[in-house]
Parts: C-alpha cells; structure tokens; sequence
C-alpha cells in the first residue's frame, strides 16, 4: 500500500471540481485532483451558461476560449407543445447583458471543460490524476484520509468533495438517497441541419404541456443543435419494467403538436437520463472536508444552474479559505454564504418544473395569460440569480492576491 500526503484534494474532475482546483491553485494552494475516469469528459451535451456563471468563468481566466465556441442567442422562445402557439420571450440580447454585466450562452459541456481542464494542466500547483476510483473518506482530526479501489491512501489538510450525486464525500455529512423526480431526459447534440421543431435556430426555444417539455439551443459555434426531450414515466408508476425508454417518450409525446412530435420523433435515439436531486443539506462541511456542486446540492434541470452554482461554489471556497489550509474556520463562512443561496435554487427548481407539466387545464390557463402579458425585457424574476452574488467576498481577496503577483 502507497500514501501520499497533500494539502488540498479535490475529488472529483466535471466542472465544478476543475473550476474548484483553479480557483484555490489561483489563491495560492496546491491541489491534487483525483478523477476516477481515465480521462477527463462531460455526461451530455448541451449546457445553458447564465451571466453568474460567466462571470465566474471570467474570473477564473478561461471566457476568452469558452466565447470561441459558445454561441449567443438573441432570445428565450417559451411556446406551448400542444399547440405550438408562442407564450413569451426572453430578450437575451444587448439589454439583457447591460442589467448582468454578462451575456447568456448556451455552449457544449465538454466545450466548458476543456478550457478548464487545460489552465489546470498549466497551473504550476495543481497536479491531476485519473483511474483513482474513491471507497471512502475518513475525518483523523487535523487531516482526512482518503482510501481508492487499488489500495492507494492519501491525506490531506482539506477534502473537496466534487464527486457528484452519489458522493462519497457527502455521507461524512448525511447517508442520503437520490429522490427520483418521475421524469427522463433524452438528451444529445446533432448536426444542425437535422430536424428541428423551430424555424429560428439562433434561439433557446422551449415548448411546455402536461407531464412534457421539449429545449433545444445551438451549440458548438451554430454547427450542432443540442435536444433535450423530457417526459414523466407513467409505465414505473403501474410497475411496469419497460419504462423510460424511447418507446414510452414517442407515447407521451404523440398528443403534442406536429413539429414538436416529429423533432422528437427524429432524436428518439438519444441517451436517456432519469432525473434525481436530492433534499437540501444545512451544513456542507463536515471537519476538514467540504462539498460543492451535486454532491452539495444537487437540482433538477429547471433553472438551469447545476453547472452554474458549482462553480460559484469554488469561486467562494478559494476566498473563504484566503490562501491557507492550516486552519480551516473559513469554511464557516462558505457555508454561510453557499447553502442558503443553493437551497433556494433546489427548491425553486422543483415547482418551476411542475408548473412547466402542469396537467390542470384551468392552472395552465392562468400560466399562459400571466405569460402572455410579461415584457420581453422585464428581468424582475431573474435578478437573484444573475446578479453579482460574490463581489463584496471576491473583490477583496482578488485584490489582495494581484498584489502578490
């Protein structure tokens, strides 16, 4: 058996654990990524970037190649998928980017990763290791010990738990189950010139009805279109066995209308993911280790903001710690600031998906006229989740940290 004895380890290598490991290499720490994969990569396709997440994302110093091939949509299209008849829209456009400071993307998960992962290769303090698949993460008091599959131990002086829905790291804290939402995602990017239920394709266009919902967005420059059908499964409800596969998602779709029917129809062949989150924690520290992103707070899909908030989460790790992992009192302060914003996304997520399904006719009509009359440029609803949540922390420290340089 080998051992190994490092400051930080971060496990985990999506984007909230690379986004993690630059900011707290950037602040001054060594850091040791541990990957279980044998190489870095994203689960999906698609991934909707709002202007906190961009801005994170500047702050770590990778926009520049993110905005190479991230595409810009002018507009969120809201539209009925029974019959097709647009509700809202969204301006994204330049008074969108004027009240956040920051635009709204829409770009391929591997396209934010891969920027990422290479200012890590480049970081001179953090190292990155794959093939380590983690059993378990143990609290000795002044350092945690973390033992892998092949018999590999390692400590150190502080845990990042980034290792997702079923995190090891997380039990230290809670042993929870995922909570299973009912519903699946066929999810996948294709080529832009295959069938699609919108005639505008620089647009997010997303189409709502009972137990249902159809996004699609442009990514990868405007050379791919990323699809994501979602359906509520009725055959697990009555005990069947063949549930959420493409044969009950062309079911639950064929009362939708024509366009949205034959789109989904056409990408029938997409990979199938069931949907979990799981109930909000009060704590994410447990003595030297800490979580971010969906081993934190994982959420269903609705606001758009697991991605988002992961990397807020390393953002305010590496300012809380301010540089040092001797004494770790600052992960108070993380938790003060991170669980009550990500608790609110956990549980606004929840019903603002339902309202999306709603199968009541006389709620849907309410929703539709009270969407029907919102303002394309009124902005009121998004404020607590875009606007800059972390300048009066990061101000500071990023201040302090240009002086060292």
């Amino acid at each position: 058996m080998t051992r190994t004895d490092h400051d930080v380890i971060v496990i985990g290598g999506g984007i909230g654990g690379l986004g993690a490991a630059l900011a707290l290499a950037q602040s001054g720490l060594p850091v040791h990524l541990l990957e279980r994969a044998p190489q870095f990569s994203e689960v999906g396709a698609g991934l909707q970037v709002g202007p906190n997440a961009v801005r994170a994302l500047d702050r770590l110093g990778v926009l520049d190649e993110i905005y190479a091939t991230a595409v810009f949509p002018r507009r969120a299209v809201l539209s009925d998928a029974l019959t097709g008849d647009e509700l809202t829209t969204l301006d994204l456009g330049e008074p969108f980017t004027e009240r956040f400071g920051y635009p709204y993307i829409v770009v391929h998960r591997n396209d934010v990763l891969t920027p990422l992962l290479e200012a890590c290769r480049a970081h001179p303090s953090i190292t990155l290791e794959n093939n380590r698949t983690v059993l378990d993460v143990t609290d000795e008091g002044d350092r945690m010990r973390i033992r892998c599959e092949d018999g590999h131990e390692l400590t150190a002086k502080l845990v990042v738990g980034a290792d997702g829905l079923n995190s090891k790291v997380r039990r230290l804290i809670v042993e929870d189950e995922p909570v299973f939402s009912g519903y699946i995602a066929f999810r996948g990017a294709t080529p832009i010139e295959a069938p699609v239920a919108t005639e505008e394709q620089s647009d997010v266009h997303l189409w709502i009805g009972p137990d249902v919902h159809l996004m699609q967005y442009p990514v990868r420059s405007g050379t791919m279109y990323n699809q994501v059908a979602v359906f509520r499964t009725q055959r697990k409800a009555v005990g069947r066995q063949d549930w959420g596969n493409s044969d009950e998602l062309l079911e639950r779709f064929s009362p939708m209308c024509e366009e949205v029917r034959a789109t989904v129809a056409a990408h029938a062949g997409a990979a199938a993911y069931p949907n979990f989150d799981k109930e909000p924690l009060t704590t994410f520290v447990a003595g030297r280790a800490v979580l971010i992103g969906d081993a934190a707070h994982p959420m269903l899909q609705y606001l758009g903001q697991g991605a988002c908030q992961a990397l807020e989460d390393g953002l305010t790790l590496a300012a809380t710690l301010g540089g040092q992992v001797d004494d770790v009192t600052g992960l108070a302060r993380y938790d003060e600031l991170r669980v009550q914003r990500t608790t609110r996304c956990q549980r606004s997520a929840r019903p603002w998906g339902e309202s999306w399904h709603a199968t009541d006719p006389t709620f849907r009509a309410y929703r539709d006229r009270y969407l029907r009359l919102r303002a394309p440029q009124d902005y009121s609803e998004l404020a607590w989740l875009y606007d800059d949540a972390l300048e009066s922390l990061l101000g500071p420290v990023r201040r302090e940290m240009e002086t060292l340089r």
